[in-house]
């Protein structure tokens, strides 16, 4: 694996969730699993508490970011965002939302800066957020407006669960199903597969990256007869991404796009919704997968989980998730085009 020259950022997430026992148990196996060196924003306190919870040896280290890779080897390297309250594993509370933002925005400013390689970021619980005003669907949002403010220009966020055997993307993400027929448009489409082209192109090292497109309704809609949208919406937006020069197809019926063949035909599956990308994702890679947002000036990648706070410091939380994160985290910084961003 090629050696990176800055650390990986990586957020705290909830930090009543597993965030803190996996980042432990990242670092436990840090030779082992092969991953490149991060530094961990948020509280140090809290590690420290959950390091001794779970029974984890792991010296903790307050440096900056600069630092993070001289101490890697011997300690936790930690960024700090004081949570300002008493954290008990797998109890969140709402007094913990503003260290979990200040987290993820520390992150990001770090990696646009260029003082650290990419973003990796731990679960986070919408529900806490909420209760905070945090007025964003999720991390995939909130992340797009962040870089939005930085860079003054419109961000396209585009969420893609990479696997061993699948890469899945929803063209709508966190909204209800009964929402996707109005939200689903010809240029949402287009846009975000022009974006998918770019970042596989630019980021993954695939020339010609060969996109899927599901269709919405059963059998790809039937040429009207099972819904108009796969006629109508989806067959329109594949035919202008043909004329640009986009290898995309379809629609097809999602039936019938996730076995062994199917998936050797494509790079990428282009879903409708949430759950008709991330079932098939989650099913074939549970444990290996990982959430990557396209589109963005910045590396993002996270575990393809939540913050499972029924496990936290229990000591039974698998790292393999963020493991797989970090390490295709690194992957992709030594990427010789890092910066891609939205196609203009």
């Amino acid at each position: 694996m090629m050696q990176i020259d800055r650390p990986l950022a990586l957020t705290q997430g909830d930090p009543a969730g597993i965030g803190p026992d996996i980042a432990l148990a990242a670092w436990s196996g840090r030779r082992a699993n092969g991953i490149s060196p991060f530094i961990y924003i948020g509280d140090p306190a809290v590690l420290s508490a959950r390091a001794r919870m779970i029974d984890l040896d792991v010296p903790v280290r307050e440096v900056d970011a600069a630092s993070a890779l001289s101490v890697f080897d011997d300690a936790l390297p930690v960024l700090p965002t004081r949570v300002g309250f008493d954290v008990a594993a797998g109890q969140p509370h709402v007094a913990t939302a503003a260290s979990t933002i200040s987290a993820i925005e520390t992150a990001v400013r770090l990696s646009l800066s260029g003082e650290t390689a990419a973003v990796v970021t731990n679960p986070i619980a919408k529900s806490v957020l909420y209760e905070s005003g945090f007025k964003f669907p999720g991390h995939t949002e909130f992340l797009a407006e962040l870089a939005h403010r930085a860079t003054g220009r419109d961000i396209l966020p585009v969420m893609m669960l990479a696997g061993p055997k699948l890469r899945a993307i929803p063209v709508t993400i966190h909204i209800p199903v009964k929402d996707v027929p109005t939200a689903l448009t010809h240029d949402l489409i287009v846009e975000t597969c022009r974006v998918t082209h770019a970042d596989l192109k630019n980021r993954f090292g695939i020339t010609s990256p060969r996109l899927a497109i599901a269709g919405l309704n059963p059998h790809a809609g039937e040429d009207g007869t099972m819904g108009i949208e796969d006629r109508d919406i989806i067959a329109p937006a594949i035919v202008a991404l043909r004329n640009q020069g986009i290898n995309a197809f379809g629609p097809l019926p999602a039936d019938t796009m996730f076995h062994d063949e199917a998936r050797s035909r494509y790079d990428v599956a282009i879903c409708m919704y949430h759950d008709q990308a991330l079932i098939p994702a989650k099913a074939l890679g549970f444990d290996d997968s990982v959430n990557v947002t396209l589109g963005l000036p910045f590396i993002r990648t996270s575990p393809d989980h939540g913050t499972a706070f029924g496990l936290a410091g229990k000591g039974i939380a698998r790292e393999t998730s963020l493991v797989a994160a970090l390490k295709l985290a690194g992957e992709l910084a030594c990427q010789p085009a890092q910066h891609s961003g939205n196609v203009s």
